[in-house]
């Protein structure tokens, strides 16, 4: 079964840039739909960006409009979100996901069970 890691989480402080990682094991992501969420303890998963096929389009959300750019590695098993002018509100568990069903803009594609998501980084963003 396929798995996904993100890695790249930690402390920063407010105004600073952190790039996260998403790869995916053994097999490729370059077909599938990939998407960045993020969660705090006793809120709603909250959508971040998308990076849909066939052409690599990007959508976010839009807290992250202009600040968060999300991208796929080269090698095609791994994906990015790079973050700048991170703000304390940033402060989450940054979440990836893949999907055969469609890009993550699709409520479907957030909820159906057959997408694979990783367990999560933990962002934190002093003020």
């Amino acid at each position: 079964q396929a798995q996904l890691q993100e890695s790249g989480g930690g402390l920063v402080q407010a105004g600073d840039s952190l790039t996260l990682s998403c790869a995916l094991s053994k097999r490729t992501l370059s077909n599938y739909d990939m998407g960045w969420f993020r969660q705090n303890p006793g809120k709603e998963r909250e959508f971040v960006a998308a990076l849909s096929r066939p052409d690599d389009s990007t959508y976010y959300g839009g807290s992250v409009k202009g600040r968060f750019t999300v991208s796929r590695g080269s090698a095609k098993n791994t994906m990015y979100l790079h973050m700048n002018s991170l703000k304390p509100e940033d402060t989450a568990v940054y979440l990836c996901a893949a999907t055969l069903a469609g890009d993550f803009r699709s409520q479907y594609s957030r909820d159906t069970t057959s997408t694979y998501w990783g367990q999560g980084t933990q962002v934190t963003v002093s003020s």
